[in-house]
């Protein structure tokens, strides 16, 4: 019995202790809790985020007016250019009269006279010209000076479609998803933030009297035949527009509608913006249980503030119709995605600048305005466009005062970390709120604002959600800071986790997808049809999925073409994505051309071995990594690529560092399809503010350590995580190869690790992680974001996701070439070494002939264009393709400063030998180095020790090939 009630007094205090804390977590309704803060006063907070901000621009001007006057400049009347390759044209792509064609690079000036000072916006005809498949981007300046963070950067849509008209069908019934081909137009561009911030144009002033303004060109060319200074026409409300139908006698029509498929629009702003297929309901359509059908658009490949469709049709008659949208918004929870809508160019009425699709898991039938009283839009009898454009709306304002908290918490996280190290002492009182008389008030400040930011939230979504409890840790966490200013430093781990999270919120609350099944334009007395799925719909559905799972083959990947004379099998290991690119581009362009059939196959990586064994191999093995090739030529299984008569002028393709690893015993086994290598990325803004500049030697390095320490910053050299890569260290490699040094001697033999030279790099390495206490293991892209390591060396492709997962800090950041060694003759070496990963024949292949035809079309020019293009299409900017092909790369869209940067890097580029053994030889560097930096041994012992592991394995393994 007593045993019960203890239970049930346990029991009872749980739940008191539960209720006490959600009673806690939710915000009091208490005369003395915060209010929360109106839409206007988020703006107000965003105007403190910086001097250069357009919020304080805009303050700065605050008393300007608005001429009417609409002044256009030709484009063809420029009064110069800096740089190259600008050009007049006629009648450019059916446009009548001249155009001014502008490169992807310099820069262009107009003179414009301006009778009445004030704010204008701006808007320009543009045509973009053929270049890398990216957006177009400028830089805005007036009077030689840019006038505001946001003008130094302008994004101009290109426009994207289907390629064919009609969906194609494999040969296993499935459609496949139609390729994104650019259909180049004129269009009216409006010089506006692309981040999404502010849904309004930018408004730039301009004195009265003759002014000058430019475009600097950051990426891609295009075509301008005018630009314009004008004001954006102010828009009224529905009531209005229903008051103006009235005035003007326009009347609804009847009996009319019209379903538009929402895959087949006409135009996209992103090759991203591709058809989908779904089959999450049976009421998608078109719809099958077990077959692909591409039947949606959308998705999370739409969400980018600024992304937008595009859909055409006939209005049958003059009159007044509703617009539905059956769509569905099953990702962001506790919050909701917004989207602008506009009718050929023109926004229809206000409320349809900020349309709000709530979280729902099912698919809606979601009528403008609501089914009581829809709202109305007046249509000519012809055609018409309906725009959808992804928008930030309300949400917009919020996200602003949360990157200003992220900032300014950083700077500050930045301050307290000069005093206390990255690792406090935990007995230790540093006197934060003496030593920093801002600290506290900062956290104060800021604790308020993310605060009223959840409120806001909350009561806009009426619910609580993961979207908001980031806020709410942050809050709680400021506040026991200001309550308890001394434990600042023992919080300082979870402190900048929580900043970070912020970071995070950021980019999620960003991201606003909807998916969408078909658009609907009819009457007001048109029944709408059922969105969701009755039960008896939904249990045939499931149960047709259940029994299709036993029959279809969804690892597959169909042909698309007819029988051929030749046939290879050919295997890829990466995602189903890449393989269903690469498969598209087969049937597109190999397959026609060569009449070569090619038996496409996803496999995991690990398999290649067994089957070879067991002769069940591919012809061609692709994306492997750079040491196999070499080990299957040495046991006979792969082929030498060196016997065809045309492999010179192949290998012209790559650099020579690029076939190094795959060079064995006077033949090549592979040909690289990826070569990336290190780069030095540093943060403009720290240096700056440190007196710094980015080094160029290592010697510049050492002179910069002192600094970067005494503000307890940290420089960054690449660590391997794990060695079981078996990858010699990238800082190591550089070391040696900057000095002349090799990794291997004796015609490839023995280590060369062990001559006085490596020994002296190995030391100079080490002495860095032992002398000035470099860490060894850290997140660098996450503490670059920080400014906790402000600069340091990484893999070029961190740029890619720097790019993506960093956007507050864009134009903030640059790489450049890793620091070198400085030459006896005065030069600066900046050697670095690469890794590859190849596409090999194997031996067994039965068509070599055939086999080679495709290894020789898949790292073409071109083809290496069009799968990077693809690949960033569908996965965006951070599926960014590292191509070994040097042609290729200049195609990608990189901005043309880092493509220069990275160009510059390349030419430096050594490539690693792989020899017989050579796997010890990453794996001993790495033992040697934890025995040097956690063991505090002597580096020249420790390294002489591993090299005789080394050259024991690489006696062993050429005694087992009888290798001389």
């Amino acid at each position: 019995m007593n045993f019960r009630k203890k239970n049930y007094i346990a029991i009872i205090l749980v739940l008191t202790i539960v209720a006490t804390s959600i009673w806690a977590f939710y915000p009091s309704d208490s005369k003395d809790s915060r209010r929360v803060m109106a839409m206007g006063d988020f703006d107000a907070v965003t105007a403190s985020a910086g001097e250069d901000s357009y919020d304080a621009y805009l303050t700065s001007h605050i008393n300007a007016g608005r001429p009417e006057e609409v002044i256009r400049i030709e484009g063809e009347k420029f009064s110069g250019t800096t740089g190259e390759g600008f050009d007049i044209a006629d009648d450019l792509e059916g446009l009548s009269g001249k155009a001014v064609v502008t490169p992807d690079n310099g820069s262009i000036v107009w003179d414009v006279l301006v009778k009445q000072a004030g704010l204008y916006n701006i808007r320009i005809h543009y045509l973009p010209i053929e270049g890398k498949s990216s957006a177009i981007e400028r830089q805005f300046a007036i009077n030689e000076k840019v006038p505001f963070k946001g003008a130094d950067i302008l994004l101009f849509d290109r426009v994207w479609g289907n390629r064919q008209d009609e969906i194609e069908r494999d040969d296993r019934g499935n459609e496949i998803r139609p390729r994104q081909v650019e259909k180049p137009a004129w269009q009216i561009g409006i010089f506006t933030d692309r981040n999404g911030y502010y849904d309004e144009p930018y408004s730039f002033y301009f004195e009265s009297g003759q002014q000058s303004f430019s475009l600097t060109a950051l990426r891609e060319p295009m075509a301008i035949d005018y630009i314009e200074l004008y004001q954006e026409p102010v828009l009224y409300s529905y009531e209005d527009m229903k008051k103006e139908y009235e005035t003007k006698g326009i009347k609804a029509v009847s009996d009319q509608y019209l379903e538009i498929q929402a895959e087949d629009a006409v135009a996209k702003s992103s090759p991203t913006l591709y058809p989908l297929a779904d089959r999450s309901s049976p009421t998608v359509i078109p719809y099958n249980v077990s077959k692909l059908r591409i039947n949606t658009i959308g998705g999370t490949n739409w969400k980018l503030p600024g992304q937008w469709i595009e859909w055409e049709f006939e209005a049958p008659e003059d009159g007044l119709y509703q617009i539905a949208l059956k769509q569905k918004q099953d990702t962001l929870r506790g919050i909701y995605a917004t989207r602008s809508l506009t009718i050929d160019g023109e926004t229809p009425f206000l409320e349809m600048k900020r349309l709000r699709f709530n979280f729902n898991m099912d698919w809606e039938m979601n009528v403008l305005g609501d089914e009581e009283e829809p709202y109305l839009f007046h249509l000519s009898k012809g055609t018409h466009r309906i725009r959808m454009e992804v928008s930030l709306g309300d949400i917009a304002p919020l996200i602003r005062t949360i990157e200003s908290s992220v900032l300014q918490l950083n700077e500050m996280y930045r301050k307290i970390l000069m005093i206390t190290s990255n690792t406090p002492d935990p007995f230790r009182d540093y006197q934060l709120g003496k030593r920093i008389p801002d600290m506290v008030k900062t956290f104060e400040e800021q604790a308020v604002i993310i605060q009223n930011v959840a409120d806001y939230l909350e009561k806009s979504t009426g619910e609580r959600s993961d979207k908001v409890a980031v806020l709410h840790t942050m809050v709680g966490q400021l506040k026991e800071m200001i309550k308890n200013p001394e434990t600042v430093g023992n919080r300082l781990t979870a402190f900048k986790t929580n900043v970070g999270g912020l970071g995070t919120w950021i980019l999620t609350v960003r991201e606003q997808p909807i998916k969408l099944d078909y658009l609907i334009v009819s009457s007001p007395d048109k029944k709408l049809p059922r969105a969701g799925a009755t039960f008896f719909q939904e249990m045939k559905h499931e149960l047709g999925a259940y029994f299709a799972s036993y029959t279809e083959d969804y690892d597959s990947i169909g042909n698309t073409g007819g029988e051929q004379d030749r046939k290879i099998t050919v295997w890829i290991t990466t995602g189903r994505d890449q393989a269903q690119v690469l498969k598209s581009l087969i049937d597109d362009s190999f397959t026609p051309e060569s009449n070569v059939a090619i038996d496409l196959r996803l496999v995991p990586g690990n398999i290649l071995l067994p089957a070879t064994l067991a002769d069940e191999g591919p012809d061609v093995a692709m994306q492997i990594g750079e040491d196999i090739p070499v080990n299957y030529a040495m046991r006979d299984a792969a082929t030498d690529l060196t016997q065809f008569s045309d492999f010179d002028e192949v290998a012209s393709r790559f650099h020579d560092s690029g076939l190094t690893p795959y060079k064995y015993d006077q033949g090549v086994y592979a040909l690289p399809e990826q070569q990336s290598f290190p780069m030095l990325f540093y943060r403009k803004d720290i240096l700056e503010e440190l007196g710094l500049a980015p080094p160029k030697t290592w010697q510049d390095i050492y002179n910069m350590i002192s600094v970067l320490q005494k503000h307890n910053m940290e420089f960054w050299l690449p660590i391997e995580a794990t060695n079981a890569s078996l990858v010699p260290n990238a800082t190591f490699s550089m070391l040696l190869y900057q000095n002349g040094g090799e990794f291997y001697r004796d015609d490839d033999k023995k280590s060369a690790l062990d001559t006085d030279l490596s020994m002296e790099m190995f030391k100079k390495w080490t002495q860095f992680y032992t002398n000035y206490k470099f860490p060894v293991l850290a997140d660098f892209p996450n503490r670059f974001r920080t400014g906790e390591m402000p600069i340091g060396i990484a893999d070029y492709t961190t740029y890619n996701m720097l790019t993506v997962l960093a956007p507050e800090i864009k134009g903030l950041w640059e790489f450049t070439l890793v620091p070198g060694t400085e030459q006896d003759n005065g030069t600066v070496n900046h050697a670095v070494a690469s890794h590859t990963t190849g596409v090999m024949m194997m031996e067994n292949a039965d068509n070599k002939e055939a086999s080679w035809e495709f290894m020789k079309w898949w790292t073409s020019k071109d083809t290496q264009i069009a799968y990077g293009r693809e690949m960033e299409g569908l996965m965006g900017e951070a599926a960014r393709y590292p191509t070994a092909n040097v042609e290729a790369l200049a195609e990608l869209p990189w901005p043309i400063k880092d493509y220069n940067n990275l160009s510059s890097q390349w030419e430096w580029v050594e490539g690693i030998p792989q020899v017989p053994g050579g796997y010890f030889t990453g794996r001993h560097l790495d033992n040697a180095f934890r025995r040097v930096v956690n063991a505090n041994e002597n580096s020249r012992e420790a390294l002489n020790d591993y090299v005789l592991y080394i050259n024991d394995e690489i006696e062993i393994k050429r005694k087992e090939f009888n290798l001389p």
